[in-house]
């Protein structure tokens, strides 16, 4: 899987594909979409402004990789103790309390709405591989807006880190030891698709830039 992405006139990027290519695209980004879900469904209101402010949870995700997807906004202590992406070390017990009350309150407003928007972004990665012309050699040209094109790096991202955290990719291990693993190694197919698409993301970010 060597695919990159090219721009076209008047904004946008193209990429060429294969059947099996779009398959595992198609696939990964629908197992994305259900993994991210709708969020909760909010509450039923007469007042259209209220819908705006309708609270989410306030606790991170279970799962590892829904909290790599939603981390916690000011860098509260995982469940284990240890300091989240922002870091607490050296914050005295009031000070990492406020920090996680500041984390839930932000992810109280903000979870569904970022849910919503990413699974968004996911069915329309599913929608545009769906309309991929066959070109009658086994594959075809995916020709995305540039609104599109925003959409789909959105969603190579997530199914980077969605991936990169079911592997338990380090920065150590990128291009390291991922490249390293034998063939009989159960990991591989998943480790070929997390590089695939990163090599996507890489040349889509290119495309985009001015």
């Amino acid at each position: 899987m060597a695919g990159h992405f090219d721009p076209v006139p008047g904004g946008g990027a193209a990429v060429a594909l294969d059947d099996v290519e779009i398959s595992i695209l198609r696939s990964l980004t629908l197992q994305l979409a259900e993994l991210i879900g709708p969020g909760e469904d909010p509450a039923e209101s007469d007042d259209p402004l209220a819908s705006l402010f309708t609270e989410g949870p306030s606790e991170p995700p279970s799962d590892p990789a829904l909290r790599r997807l939603f981390p916690d906004a000011y860098g509260a202590p995982d469940e284990d103790g240890k300091p989240g992406e922002s870091g607490t070390a050296g914050k005295s017990g009031k000070e990492a309390d406020e920090l996680r009350d500041y984390s839930a309150e932000f992810r109280r407003f903000t979870e569904n709405d970022l849910r919503g928007r990413k699974r968004t972004d996911a069915l329309a990665v599913i929608r545009t591989l769906d309309g991929v012309s066959d070109d009658g050699s086994g594959g075809g040209v995916l020709k995305l807006t540039p609104d599109e094109s925003q959409q789909w790096l959105g969603t190579l991202n997530d199914l980077r880190l969605t991936i990169g955290t079911r592997l338990e990719v380090t920065d150590e291990d990128e291009g390291g030891e991922l490249y390293r693993l034998p063939d009989s190694d159960p990991r591989k197919p998943m480790v070929m698709a997390y590089l695939w698409l990163g090599a996507l993301q890489e040349t889509l970010i290119e495309t985009l830039m001015p």
